[in-house]
């Protein structure tokens, strides 16, 4: 399962509009993708309440997951860039 490991780059950690930006890429992605905490916490990131409510901040790092498929580390690699921004 191809997996991308990244640390919240943004002064004010995951807001509505990176939330939004994930969301937008897990959705238009035809298997699910997982985000997971260090501390286990696991959602699929199709949803905003279950991303808002991880409270995601500067520093906390990350695992996304999704099924192999020929998209897989296209769409991983674009959710990296939005974890990584530096807002």
């Amino acid at each position: 399962m191809p997996t991308r490991h990244v640390i919240i780059r943004a002064h004010n950690g995951v807001h509505a509009r990176p939330v939004a930006e994930l969301v937008r890429l897990a959705q238009s992605h035809q298997d699910s993708i997982s985000l997971r905490t260090a501390g286990g916490a696991e959602v699929d990131l199709s949803s905003v309440l279950a991303v808002m409510d991880l409270a995601l901040a500067q520093g906390d790092e990350v695992a996304l997951s999704t099924p192999e498929s020929a998209e897989a580390g296209s769409v991983l690699d674009a959710m990296v860039e939005v974890l990584a921004r530096r807002d």
